[in-house]
């Protein structure tokens, strides 16, 4: 019985051995196969990219440029003296030729004309009257100075009304070009001292150059020579008048443009070029040969202090430079850096 026990155990015991190998095989292949653990993709270090520049020398100017336009150096400015109604005509318009003496604008009268009129005729009256009183009377009686000082008033009160419908004109009072017009309409009320039109004399003739401030214009002086160019010719002209030199004036549109214009004369004009004709001009106000130059970009500036960044080798450095002229694309710099050294700019 014990020899069968120990034959059936080693029948057995191998064939659960075999199915539990299996079974386990058969388990493991039900579960989800894990994926495998992606490794970090590599990052690139960001390059910086920087724009050199070496320092060089080279020269160096300041100058103005800009479009420029013929002006009459002699011109009159008409306006009304007092606020004197509304805008009856305007019998004038731009290019316009004028003499002295032509009525340029009017405004509104009233009934002024008919009063005139009726002062006329009662001062006609008193000449009658005053002379039937001498005949009458001989010339010492007091009827006769009674009608004299009639007279006397007369004329006076006469005198007042024409005087108001000369104010209701606007008079040329030089031959010239009309330049300029104010632009209203028939009807506005018309405003006292303010200019509405301005008469040029042809004969005299400036190029005048109009900045968009005084701060535009520093450095220019009186005789500064000036490179002009008309239809691809140029001309040499000489400064006459600037912000500084410019005469006082009473009235506020001459003296707004004298603070920001500067008059030029040009000798030698083509015969085709007239009031309103342009032309380019270049005026160099500062220059200096053979210096240290380096762009504009490459220039900082923070709370008053000028400064530069320079690359040594791998590494950049701050460098404080005292600037000399400043031109549009370029500056000067007179201490801090050297030639060769590589300027980073500002992109």
């Amino acid at each position: 019985m014990v020899k069968l026990l120990n034959k059936i155990s080693k029948i057995l015991f191998p064939m659960l051995g075999v199915c539990c190998l299996a079974g386990t095989l058969t388990g493991c292949s039900l579960l989800p196969m894990e994926e495998p653990e992606l490794k970090p993709p590599l990052v690139q270090p960001v390059t910086e990219s920087l724009t050199l520049f070496e320092a060089k020398k080279a020269n160096i100017a300041k100058q103005i440029t800009g479009v420029a336009t013929f002006a009459s150096d002699k011109m009159d400015y008409l306006f009304y003296k007092e606020s004197s109604g509304r805008l009856t005509s305007f019998n004038v318009k731009l290019g316009d030729k004028v003499h002295t003496g032509d009525v340029v604008a009017s405004t509104e009268t009233g009934d002024l004309e008919m009063k005139i009129r009726l002062q006329e005729i009662a001062i006609e009256k008193i000449k009658i009257s005053m002379a039937q009183v001498i005949a009458d009377k001989g010339g010492d009686d007091p009827d006769v100075r009674l009608k004299m000082l009639d007279y006397e008033s007369a004329q006076l009160q006469l005198k007042s009304l024409r005087s108001q419908l000369e104010r209701s004109t606007l008079v040329a009072t030089v031959d010239g070009i009309i330049t300029y017009i104010e632009p209203m309409k028939l009807g506005d009320q018309v405003s006292a001292y303010k200019q509405l039109v301005t008469i040029s004399d042809p004969n005299s003739m400036k190029l005048v150059y109009t900045a968009s401030s005084q701060n535009d214009l520093v450095g220019v002086e009186i005789n500064m020579e000036v490179n002009v160019k008309i239809k691809d010719k140029s001309y040499v002209g000489k400064v006459v008048q600037t912000p500084m030199t410019a005469p006082i004036s009473d009235n506020k549109t001459v003296q707004d443009k004298n603070s920001k214009s500067l008059f030029i004369n040009v000798p030698g004009l083509p015969a085709e070029v007239s009031i309103g004709s342009q032309a380019d001009i270049t005026i160099v106000t500062e220059q200096r040969e053979n210096v240290l130059v380096i762009p504009r970009s490459g220039l900082r500036s923070y709370m008053g202090r000028d400064y530069v960044q320079v690359m040594e080798g791998e590494s950049r450095k701050e460098i404080d430079v005292e600037k000399g002229i400043v031109a549009a694309r370029e500056v000067e710099i007179r201490k801090g850096i050297t030639e060769g050294q590589k300027i980073i700019l500002n992109n």
